[in-house]
């Protein structure tokens, strides 16, 4: 039996990815009938288009950083087509769901790819939209800045979005906001930062590391996950204890979060 690939061991063991499946898919709702679009922007290898892909519908890939294009349809035997914030390569009203995850904060004018996003879906059609939080008060981001890990370091031109400040950008599109959703709270978003922290300024150091470029905060192929294997495999035995860790954002009051996402309708 061929050995599971490299995209779906890192998925299998990331809390921020698991997490931000299931609120997807929670804010999309069914999907076996609908013509759905996936718009990302480096942090993604192609594991959340695979499990997207399980979950039903008619999936077409865009990809705006293209130098991952390769390896991403390698691994979805699929084609993933490249594209921009100012230009999309669909027509007009191709699909009924648009999934734009976590790449409005790399984006110097977000607005050009919101318009974008709403020529190309359908009318009735639902766009979801997701980027980190943007408030700068949240004790994590406090401590990211501490540590150096600020925006330019993740490849972020700001650090994120305000549920409501995504909430805005739908509406001045034309799209009308339905629902909110949030996930990696305080325990999840530590446990991230650490990763991060040891991958970017620890692991990426070493002799003989793949060091990232600007911008990965993780191995984004296989040449990268195989430098820090021993670390990885590491992580991979520990990573029940890190998940019970994790539950603990469980006892914290409210429904927000350190990631966010929107989902807003075009008008029938």
């Amino acid at each position: 039996m061929s050995e599971r690939p490299w995209q779906l061991q890192v998925f299998d063991v990331s809390l921020k990815k698991r997490q931000k499946l299931a609120m997807l898919l929670d804010l999309l709702g069914p999907l076996s009938s609908e013509d759905c679009l996936l718009i990302t922007n480096g942090d993604n290898p192609g594991s959340l288009n695979y499990h997207l892909r399980r979950a039903g519908g008619r999936w077409t890939w865009c990809e705006l950083e293209a130098h991952g294009i390769p390896e991403m349809e390698r691994f979805l035997n699929e084609t993933v087509h490249p594209g921009s914030e100012d230009s999309l390569p669909f027509p007009d009203a191709a699909f009924s769901r648009v999934i734009v995850v976590d790449v409005h904060e790399h984006l110097v004018r977000p607005e050009a790819l919101d318009r974008e996003v709403a020529r190309v879906l359908a009318p009735g059609g639902l766009a979801v939209v997701t980027t980190p939080n943007g408030d700068q008060r949240l004790p994590i981001a406090r401590l990211k800045r501490i540590l150096g890990m600020d925006p330019a370091t993740y490849g972020h031109v700001v650090q994120g979005f305000r549920t409501e400040e995504l909430e805005e950008k739908m509406r001045a599109v034309g799209l009308s906001p339905e629902r909110q959703g949030a996930y990696s709270r305080f325990f999840t978003e530590f446990i991230e930062l650490a990763i991060n922290f040891g991958y970017v300024k620890v692991l990426g150091r070493r002799k003989g590391a793949q060091t990232p470029e600007t911008g990965e905060i993780a191995p984004r192929n296989a040449a990268q996950l195989g430098s820090v294997g021993g670390a990885f495999r590491f992580y991979q035995k520990a990573f029940p204890l890190i998940r019970a860790f994790s539950s603990l954002d469980a006892l914290i009051p409210g429904r927000g979060g350190y990631a966010v996402g929107v989902a807003a309708r075009r008008s029938s």
